[in-house]
């Protein structure tokens, strides 16, 4: 399994989003998510996540929630256990990033992206600022098969941007 963060930054009605676009061999090319990474030795998530914001955007996180845990399972990659955030506060100047494009977004426009399925839930439960929450997606190929909150399987549409 590997372990990795996301976090979206929060700012009047917005989220940062980072658009897949300069990689060509990107489980996520074309997709829109927030910023993040994978762990490195002896890191916990909220110094992954710390760290990784500060690459992918040049901004220092100074205010975050933990929001819970997405375990992502799958039959073409490699199976994720996500740790989740999001940032309120922060110091520094927005730089550009190297893994794509940076750019805010309305909450209210989310639905219209080209997202991972799985991510409408989660962002979903994150405007609804549900308690910590666990959540296992399944994926067949790009497709969402299966999802289980807090141990219970739901419709797959239930929570959606």
């Amino acid at each position: 399994m590997r372990m990795t963060t996301l976090c979206y930054l929060e700012r009047d009605g917005s989220y940062l989003m980072l658009h897949r676009v300069k990689k060509q061999h990107d489980d996520s090319h074309n997709k829109w998510i927030g910023v993040g990474g994978k762990f490195e030795a002896d890191e916990s998530p909220e110094d992954c996540m710390l760290r990784e914001v500060r690459e992918e955007t040049g901004l220092r996180v100074t205010r975050w929630r933990y929001h819970g845990l997405v375990t992502f399972v799958s039959d073409v990659a490699q199976s994720d256990y996500m740790h989740l955030f999001s940032a309120t506060e922060w110091e520094g100047e927005l730089h550009a990033c190297d893994e794509g494009e940076l750019q805010w977004v309305s909450k209210k426009s989310l639905g219209q992206l080209t997202l991972w399925e799985g991510d409408r839930i989660f962002l979903a439960l994150m405007q609804q600022d549900r308690p910590f929450f666990s959540l296992k997606l399944t994926y067949r190929g790009d497709t969402l098969v299966q999802a289980v909150l807090d141990g219970k399987e739901i419709a797959l549409n239930q929570y959606l941007v």
